[in-house]
């Protein structure tokens, strides 16, 4: 299993930007899909995903301002993220469970800055 993210950039604060995660197979067999970020100095956390069993988690300093979707047909599931503030600024992984087992993308960057 392959997770290839893009979409990360400089974006200044209050804007928008749009995170995509491929998948090399069926998205609709992870259990679990989704999002961490890790900004420097930090611990790796949970942005947002989307479980077969309890649905959609967002992460209580996202919600409001960033949305995730699945496309199955794509096989991608993508992070529409609004209302940017500095402390958004990490790279943003792609995550997914399949079994026992945790896969990782390489992580794109996101920049909030004026």
């Amino acid at each position: 299993v392959q997770l290839q993210a893009s979409g990360g950039g400089l974006v200044q604060p209050g804007g928008s930007l749009t995170l995509s995660c491929a998948a090399s197979g069926t998205i609709s067999r992870f259990k679990t899909i989704g999002w961490y970020r890790q900004a420097p100095g930090k611990q790796r956390d949970l942005v947002a995903t989307i479980s077969r069993d309890i649905g959609t988690v967002y992460a209580d300093s996202v919600k409001g301002r960033f949305t995730i979707s699945r496309d199955n047909a794509k096989d991608t599931v993508n992070l529409q993220m609004s209302s940017l503030k500095p402390e958004d600024t990490a790279v943003y992984y792609c995550y997914a469970v399949r079994g026992r087992v945790d896969y990782w993308g390489q992580g794109t960057l996101v920049t909030v800055s004026s």
